[in-house]
């Protein structure tokens, strides 16, 4: 099975990858409940600096990767220009500019996991980096890029839903 498809890279998307990824470790976890229990207290209590508390740390983070994505867009100009992907039975081969020179090769084994964002689905290659497939620029291929990691990955390794 062979599926090939462009994928765009645009601030939202990087946006939803860092809010998936963040909420998915124990410090975004952490920081969510934490916010949730001042607000809560707040509730309890009445009294205003939890409210406030609450709120900061519930809102500090997805502004500060809201930002962040913004500047990573702006200063990577890799990010400007589609890149390909073509799934086969020995990996991901990813490309850009239909140059050989711009191209990797990954082999099925190498990949860490896959997972579903609201927006993307995520091919993790180690804990932090992933190739990032836009649900919008898959279209019809979708399900073929599905089957093709649900094929080629352990199912303990694939967490994607929304199909």
């Amino acid at each position: 099975m062979e599926v090939e498809f462009d994928v765009n890279i645009t601030p939202g998307v990087l946006y939803d990858y860092l809010l998936s990824h963040t909420y998915r470790s124990l410090s975004g976890i952490i920081g969510a409940v934490v916010g949730a229990l001042l607000i809560v207290a707040f509730a309890s209590t009445l009294k205003v600096p939890y409210l406030i508390a609450g709120i900061v740390i519930i809102a500090y983070l997805p502004w500060t990767l809201f930002i962040r994505s913004r500047q990573q867009y702006l200063a990577n100009p890799g990010y400007k220009l589609p890149l390909h992907f073509r799934m086969d039975d020995e990996g991901i081969e990813v490309s850009q500019d239909k140059s050989d020179a711009e191209s990797a090769r990954i082999p099925w084994s190498d990949v860490y996991k896959a997972c579903s964002s609201s927006a993307s689905i995520l091919v993790y290659t180690n804990k932090v980096n992933a190739f990032m497939l836009p649900k919008k620029d898959l279209g019809d291929k979708k399900s073929a890029v599905i089957q093709a990691i649900s094929t080629h990955l352990d199912p303990a390794k694939v967490k994607i839903r929304g199909n």
